[in-house]
């Protein structure tokens, strides 16, 4: 599970994170909306403790991630996968080397054990036979699936997704939404999805939250928050990638 108390943080004068509160329950998934610069990528960072807040606390597996030594969390870090919004691949490895990094940095896998983990989650996410290929030699979308297989490949009980679909023409958008869907659903991990398409979060959450101005403004199953009469979700939802199905 997943929870934030009370959370605070500013640069400088900058006030980010206003007194932000949210749970999400474990095999659940929670997404989060909102105007560019708003804030909630920052929210990702505190999960996975790349951030402290100013004030509050972030709660996850039942630990506070501000207290915990760099041990611990580097402990914590391993139960958690991160999709980066523009895949963060390594040009000059293999999409099967990308993706056996992880498991070659931090554990203790043989070789043939970290093989038999990659071709599993390569498979998850169709790319078996492009393992040998670089990110260079595949499209846009199929690089999105490696660093989903990557964020998957330690077996994570949570992961958190940074714009999934951010550089996705709406067919691939569709696509690997219905593939983190689906992983959602066969693998019961708790996660936690910004993004800016509504189509994705239509796809991909079981509840919605839009974050405004330091704070959640609306939040609830998503086709409930995006009839909401709130004026800044209405203007928001306004200028989000249309409800395309």
């Amino acid at each position: 599970m997943i929870e934030l108390l009370n959370v605070h943080k500013a640069f400088g004068r900058h006030k980010v994170l206003d007194g932000v509160s949210f749970q999400v329950p474990e095999g659940s998934s929670l997404v989060i909306m909102g105007p560019s610069g708003t804030g909630k990528s920052v929210l990702l960072k505190h999960i996975i403790g790349l951030l402290r807040p100013d004030q509050g606390d972030v709660i996850v597996e039942g630990r506070s991630v501000p207290s915990l030594t760099d041990r611990e969390l580097r402990s914590l870090r391993r139960d958690m996968g991160y999709l980066f919004q523009h895949g963060a691949l390594i040009n000059w490895l293999s999409v099967f080397d990308n993706v056996a990094l992880p498991l070659r940095e931090t554990t203790r896998l043989s070789e043939t054990e970290v093989r038999e983990r990659v071709d599993q989650v390569l498979e998850m996410v169709q790319l078996l036979d492009h393992g040998k290929k670089l990110p260079s030699e595949i499209s846009g979308g199929m690089q999105k699936r490696v660093g989903l297989a990557r964020a998957l490949v330690t077996q994570p009980r949570l992961i958190l997704y940074d714009e999934p679909e951010a550089g996705l023409d709406p067919g691939m958008s569709i696509s690997i939404s219905n593939v983190i869907r689906e992983l959602q659903a066969k693998l019961n991990m708790t996660s936690v999805v910004v993004t800016h398409s509504m189509t994705c979060a239509r796809l991909t959450g079981d509840r919605l939250a839009v974050f405004d101005q330091g704070r959640f403004i609306a939040e609830g199953v998503p086709d409930e928050v995006f009839q909401s009469d709130h004026p800044r979700v209405r203007d928001f939802l306004g200028d989000s990638p249309a409800l395309q199905t």
